[in-house]
Parts: C-alpha cells; sequence; structure tokens
C-alpha cells in the first residue's frame, strides 16, 4: 500500500479517557469537542494552518475569561481524522495511506487549510497523494470504499468519480502484470510458492497470466451505487459486453443466495455454492435484482438463457417489478432456443397457485420467441413418408428446436390434475405444424395428459388430438398409438390410415427403384458380370426377398386391423347414425384390392 509521511516532530499527545491533551507543558487555551472526543490544545498552530479555526476563535467571545471552545460535530472523519488534522497543525509525524486520504482531504477543505493559511498545507498534499494511489489498483479500491463515509464532500470534490475513472481505465485498457499492480483477489489463482526449476532458479517471481475476470471478485466488495456506476464507467469506455455481464452474473451471485440455489423441483443437484455473503434484507436484495436486470448488456448470447431463467425465477421470489419479469421474460425469449429443459420449470410463485409449474410465464417466454423467429409455413406433400421426417432446413433450427423444448416441457406439465385444458392447449398451439419434424413428442404430452385426466369428455378428447398432426408420427408412435384405448376412435382410425398408406407407398416407390437400377447395370441383356458383381447382385437380391416378405407382413396386419375397425364401425352405425359418414368420408366403403404375391 503505498504511503506518504508528513511532519518531522515526535509523539506530542497523549490521550485520557475521551480527551487527547498536547506535551508541549504549556496550558491549553482552545477545547475543541467532535463527536465524543475532546481536543485540549493551543490557538497559534491551529491559526497558522485553518482558516475555518481562525474565524471560529476570533468570534468566539469568552465573558468569564475561560479557555475558547468550539464545537466541531460536522467535521469529515469525525474525531479519527480531525486528531490526524491536530498533529499536522503541530508538526508532529502522520502517514498519510489509501484509507485516510480521502477523509483528510475532506476535512482539509472543510477546515478551509489552504496555501493562503500556510505553504506546503494539508489540502495540497492530500491532492498530491492522490496521483500516487491512483496509480495502483488495490490502493484505488480502497480510497473508493472509504468515500462512503464522506459521500457528500468526496462527490463535490470529485474524489468518487476520479476513484472510478481510474478504475475503469485500468479494467478496460491494462493488464495488471504489466504495470506491476497488486490486485487483491487474484492472490488465490496465483502459486502460494514459486516453482523451482531443476537449475536452481526460483520461478515465483514470474506471475500467471491473468484472465478477462481479474477485477470480478475485487469489486465485488463495491457497494451496489458504487458499483453501478463503475459498471457504467467501463461500458462508456468500450468494455466488452461479455466481460460485463460476466461481472454482473459475479456481483449477482454473491449478494443473492437464490441465486445459487436449485432451478425447480427436479433439479436438486445442480446446485452452484459461489462466494455468497449476503446479509442484506428481502427489500435490499429486491433493490439489487432490479438494478442488476437494468445493467444487463442488450447483446443477445453474452448471458446464457439458465442464468437468466435463474434470474427470473429469483425475481418471481422476491416479488420484482413488473417491469424487471418482462424484462427478463423477453431476454429468456430471444434465445428460448439455448435453453435447457430443467431451467423452464419455474415454480409457480402466485399468491393464488393455480398449477405446479407457472405455465403462464412459459407461455409469455413462447409467444415473444415465435413473433421473433417466424417463418412462412413450407409446403408439405401430403404423404410424409419415414425418411422424410426428420428432415428440415437451416432456417427451420431455432423453432425446430424449441418445439422438442416445449413438447418436453408439455410432457413434464401434463400430470399436473389442476392444469386445464384450453391453457394445455394454447401453449400447444403457439409452435406451427411446420416446425415439428415429428410429432412424437406433443404425443406423448397428449397421451399423458389423457391418462391424467381421465374425465375428459369425448369432444374434448377429440378436441385435443387436433394438436398432433398423425402423419408425422413414427413407426413406434403409430404402433403405440393404434393399441392406445385412451384416443378417440377417430384418432385411430386415421393413424391406421395413414400407416398403411405410407406403407403403400413405400412399397411402390423402392420398387421403382430397384427396377431402375436392373435397368441401368444391365439394359442389354447379354452383358455378363464379374464374379464380384455377380455376389453383390445376389446379396441385393436376399435382401430385397426378406424387405419385401416384412412390407407383406405388415400391409396383411393393417388390413387385418382395418377390416376389424370396419366392423367395429358398421356395429356402432347401428346404434348412432352419426357413425355412418365416417366409413365414407375415409375410404373405407370400398374394399381395397389384397396384395398379390405374384405380381409383387
Amino acid at each position: 500500500m503505498a504511503c506518504m509521511r508528513l511532519g518531522s516532530k515526535s509523539e506530542a499527545f497523549h490521550l485520557e479517557g475521551q480527551a487527547w491533551y498536547c506535551t508541549s507543558g504549556l496550558p491549553s487555551d482552545v477545547t475543541i469537542e467532535v463527536g465524543e472526543m475532546s481536543f485540549h490544545l493551543h490557538k497559534f498552530p491551529l491559526l497558522s494552518r485553518s482558516g475555518l479555526l481562525g474565524k471560529l476563535i476570533e468570534e468566539f467571545s469568552c465573558e468569564d475569561g475561560s479557555g475558547c471552545l468550539l464545537q466541531l460535530h460536522d467535521v469529515p472523519g469525525g474525531a479519527k481524522a480531525f486528531e490526524l488534522i491536530a498533529k499536522f497543525c503541530y508538526g508532529v509525524k502522520i502517514e498519510l495511506s489509501a484509507l485516510n486520504v480521502v477523509s483528510l482531504r475532506c476535512a482539509a477543505e472543510y477546515l478551509l487549510m489552504t496555501e493562503d493559511y500556510g505553504e506546503v498545507n494539508l489540502i495540497s498534499q492530500t491532492e498530491g497523494f492522490f496521483n500516487e494511489v491512483f496509480g495502483d489498483w488495490t490502493d484505488t479500491i480502497k480510497a473508493l470504499e472509504t468515500c462512503e463515509e464522506v459521500q457528500s464532500y468526496a462527490e463535490e470534490l470529485h474524489i468518487i468519480s476520479r476513484c472510478l475513472d481510474s478504475l475503469a481505465m485500468k479494467a478496460c485498457c491494462a493488464d495488471p502484470n504489466l504495470f506491476n499492480w497488486t490486485v487483491s483477489g487474484s492472490s488465490s489463482k496465483r502459486n502460494a510458492a514459486g516453482s523451482v526449476m531443476w537449475n536452481g532458479i526460483s520461478s515465483e517471481n514470474k506471475p500467471n497470466p491473468l484472465g478477462d475476470d481479474w477485477w470480478f471478485e475485487d469489486v465485488s466488495f463495491l457497494s451496489l451505487p458504487l458499483y453501478k456506476r463503475l459498471i457504467l464507467a467501463v461500458q462508456s469506455k468500450g468494455m466488452k459486453p461479455e466481460n460485463i455481464a460476466a461481472s454482473l452474473i459475479y456481483y449477482a451471485r454473491r449478494y443473492l443466495p437464490l441465486m445459487n440455489r436449485q432451478s425447480s423441483f427436479n433439479d436438486a443437484n445442480n446446485v452452484n455454492p459461489g462466494p455468497t455473503i449476503c446479509t442484506n434484507s428481502e427489500a435490499d436484495q429486491r433493490t439489487l435484482l432490479e438494478e442488476i436486470v437494468g445493467l444487463l448488456p442488450n447483446k443477445k448470447g453474452v448471458i446464457s438463457t439458465k442464468f437468466l431463467l435463474r434470474l427470473l425465477r429469483t425475481a418471481m421470489i422476491l416479488h420484482a417489478s413488473s417491469s424487471c419479469r418482462e424484462n427478463l421474460e423477453k431476454r429468456v425469449g430471444t434465445q428460448l432456443d439455448q435453453a435447457v429443459l430443467v431451467d423452464l420449470l419455474i415454480p409457480n410463485m402466485g399468491y393464488s397457485i393455480e398449477t405446479l409449474y407457472d405455465i403462464d410465464c412459459v407461455q409469455r417466454i413462447v409467444d415473444h420467441f415465435m413473433s421473433l423467429n417466424q417463418a412462412p409455413a413450407p409446403s408439405s406433400p401430403s404423404i410424409i413418408e419415414e425418411g422424410q421426417l426428420m428432415s428440415g432446413t437451416d432456417a427451420l433450427t431455432p423453432i425446430t428446436m424449441v418445439s422438442g423444448l416445449l413438447d418436453g416441457y408439455l410432457a413434464e406439465v401434463a400430470p399436473d390434475v389442476n392444469l386445464k385444458l384450453p391453457k394445455f392447449q394454447a401453449l400447444a398451439a403457439v409452435i406451427p405444424d411446420y416446425a415439428r419434424p415429428l410429432e412424437d413428442g406433443i404425443y406423448h404430452a397428449i397421451d399423458i395428459y389423457l391418462k391424467a385426466h381421465p374425465w375428459l369428455t369425448d369432444s374434448e378428447r377429440e378436441q385435443l388430438c387436433r394438436l398432433m398432426n398423425c402423419q408425422k408420427l413414427s413407426l413406434e408412435a403409430s404402433t403405440h398409438a393404434a393399441q392406445n384405448e385412451r384416443l378417440p376412435l377417430r384418432v385411430i382410425v386415421q393413424v391406421l390410415f395413414f400407416e398403411q398408406l405410407r406403407l403403400r407407398t413405400s412399397i411402390s416407390g423402392w420398387f421403382f427403384v430397384s427396377d431402375n437400377l436392373e435397368n441401368s447395370q444391365n439394359p442389354s441383356g447379354n452383358l455378363e458380370l464379374p464374379k464380384n458383381d455377380v455376389s453383390r447382385q445376389v446379396d441385393l437380391v436376399q435382401d430385397r426377398v426378406v424387405g419385401v416378405e416384412n412390407m407383406k407382413e405388415r400391409v396383411l396386419e393393417l388390413e387385418k386391423e382395418c377390416s376389424s375397425m370396419r366392423r367395429e364401425l358398421h356395429k356402432l352405425a347401428k346404434t348412432k347414425k352419426s357413425w355412418c359418414i365416417l366409413p365414407k368420408k375415409l375410404g373405407f366403403g370400398r374394399r381395397s384390392p389384397p396384395c398379390n404375391s405374384k405380381e409383387s
């Protein structure tokens, strides 16, 4: 720590209780009270240094002939600072440091200790020492922290702004190792003892290079108002948004203990202990969180979605302002494709808890994401084959990722018996049909919801199943849906119909490709193939025969299932006339010709 020694005389003061006495041998003719302390001094040393004390002594009238009594309860720094000033006036040795220079500078200004009342007075001495303090990172931090004790005077003398400018310049433009700055927070990142090489040369004097986060810990000890002004200062000097965001994350985790707790009921092991030293009340934590959110950079991606969701959850627990929560929801919605399901499971913090998780919050987040990522719906063929289900374009990648995330979220919240059908439908319908290459996720969520809500009527079940496209179900999902008793009969028929149609389309396309392949390999029919080609063709033919047999069995099974469905529909038609229209609409009025193995 930098220091500066003033004065040359030895100690001339001694303390008795709550009073300081000068040991010069002369009786005291002026007593100055500062707080609970009293100083028994002499007029001449004070008059030669302080304009204010000279004025007060001159104006003081004493009728009984006793000594002059002055009260200076408003002096900056209190009795501790005035003790050093009294010693300075007597020429006693004192030492300036980063811990007392601010209070001494403010007290010297208060007492008018300018060059008009003595050469090399205290104001000029402290101002000269500030240049040495501002040259070191740690000394500047310590001086800034002491400014809170004399904040009004430090603001008036621009001490705070000078400290902040010095820190911002150092944080933005320099590596502390280049200028031999002492960084208190970096001691743990260096080796405690330097390593000794084989030739006996020690490397302890060669500090390890520090990263961009070398200043985070030091500034985290600042109060919120000073820290906020420092962040604005480094931002104005062009610091990268990534470094600003990282510093804000460090500060938030230090003073918001809720940030280091689990983010959902199912995330009990995902806890970040962090250097939390919070002793603030809930109101102070709420104010701190709102200020942190206001300081977050607007650049997309500089803050992880995980941290934003934790901030949002903490804001709900602390009942932060609606503007703060709305700001966080929009930030999450902007980069929702980077979110993880476990972080999206935000517990419901409302006063009237209807559902276990906050569905409305997720609804607003997804709505904001879709408002920024809407794309024209691509034209899709009437029949979608198995291989086309997973194909997609790069433009749809964010929406596709969010669709999978939302389907997983719906599956997590579906078992909640308090989740109403309109709310479930509204959230599932936000993602358009073209954004889901596969409908297995939404089918899984619907199946869970139907299982947890067995009291739904038939019309409500059919309305819920309209959320999925039966053409986009995979073979496994189609097989499960065809045997799912919870699905409406109309949906089961649609699943069987599209599965049969997809298999027939695949068979016809497969035979078309195989015929073209044979014609291209042997156009004249008289060419002889090498032995390797003959064995390859034999293997192809054997694989083809096995594939055809499997497809035949699958088609026969589907035809049997369709036949049983027709019989069931005819039975229902006798009791319910409304079911008579269904076979005609689905084309079951005409018997499809059976698969001919000879033609195949």
